[in-house]
């Protein structure tokens, strides 16, 4: 029995073989191509650790540039809205109330889902080889998972917020206190982090017989949908989770229809809830719409054609509501559109 080649070995012949009577300039554009695939040969064929190859940016190769350049003024614009405002509630006594603590939060949580993914995507476009260790995936399933359920349970604690506040505005302080706002976040993020934790080790478990991840990231189910063996586990699992999270946008509704009810009777509440609760709503939609249209994109044909269409998609949860939500909150609450005027001034009269 004749002993089979190794891949990168076989890619280098072929692309040895391909290259004669070709003109020049295809034959370094071949020569470019093979080197790539030669790299990820050998990083799949690598023993040391699984590597995973992402076919996402397929479609990007004559504009990498371009991407790389909007990618990069988004990311870093994205860092300082969010951080902007992170630091504004923390300077500021006076915004130090339940409502803020929470944005404060929703903030933190959106660099941390950024920070998960756009420097993966950065390097990406400005390499030919699009691939990414188990360890790195793993991390980046994390990051990006975390920011997801934190985000969603970040939404719930503030629709329950803003719900005290206009519906039992009078026992509202007796209500959030600082305790409770400590335990709500403690809450938040333990949970959040426990359901991650789950989904890692009924995913690590599972032996892989892929590589190939048909996205511009790692995300939890792209790796098992990679495994050699049964998933009922992984699956039921997920089911209880989307069940979880199904209860948690019940609850969102339930505390904006008793909102509306009340909103309905007295112009003060109504006043209020558009200045404090529409931001809230906007911020639901846009994550809800976002995450649906990551959930459209998985359903969508592997076709080539639609790559990009897949990839617009699947990131739209991740650069949307991290970039929108310090803007909403920042211009459409007084209180804290004040606050940021006035610091933004002061810098500019110092630099005068």
């Amino acid at each position: 029995m004749m002993r089979q080649k190794p891949a990168f070995i076989l890619i280098v012949q072929h692309c040895g073989s391909s290259q004669k009577g070709r003109p020049r300039r295809s034959v370094r554009k071949k020569l470019r191509v093979c080197e790539r695939h030669v790299k990820v040969a050998q990083m799949e064929n690598s023993s040391s650790e699984l590597v995973f190859v992402l076919h996402g940016l397929n479609e990007t190769k004559t504009k990498r540039q371009i991407f790389f350049a909007i990618s990069l003024l988004v990311y870093v614009f994205t860092i300082f809205v969010n951080l902007t405002l992170i630091l504004i509630i923390l300077l500021e006594k006076i915004l130090h109330e339940p409502m803020f603590i929470f944005l404060c939060n929703l903030c933190l949580n959106g660099i941390c889902g950024s920070t998960s993914f756009y420097p993966k995507l950065l390097i990406d476009l400005l390499s030919d080889s699009h691939v990414i260790s188990y360890t790195a995936c793993i991390i980046q399933i994390f990051g990006i998972s975390m920011y997801l359920v934190c985000d969603t349970t970040n939404l719930t604690v503030m629709a329950y917020d803003r719900y005290v506040a206009i519906c039992k505005p009078l026992e509202y302080h007796s209500i959030m206190t600082l305790q409770r706002v400590r335990m709500l976040l403690q809450m938040m993020w333990f949970l959040s982090f426990f359901e991650i934790i789950v989904w890692f080790m009924l995913a690590v478990r599972l032996p892989l017989c892929g590589s190939r991840i048909e996205k511009l990231y790692c995300f939890t189910w792209d790796v098992v949908k990679l495994s050699c063996v049964d998933t009922t586990l992984n699956n039921i699992y997920g089911y209880c989770c989307f069940f979880f999270h199904t209860f948690q946008f019940l609850l969102i509704i339930t505390s904006y229809v008793q909102i509306t009810r009340i909103c309905i009777k007295s112009q003060i509440e109504r006043s209020k809830f558009m200045e404090t609760c529409l931001p809230h709503l906007i911020t639901i939609s846009t994550f809800s719409i976002s995450v649906i249209f990551d959930v459209v994109s998985a359903r969508l044909s592997s076709d080539a054609s639609l790559q990009a269409l897949r990839n617009s998609l699947s990131i739209m949860y991740l650069i949307v509501p991290p970039i929108l939500n310090p803007l909403i909150y920042g211009l459409k609450l007084k209180q804290l559109r004040r606050i940021v005027w006035r610091r933004f001034n002061s810098k500019i009269t110092a630099l005068k």
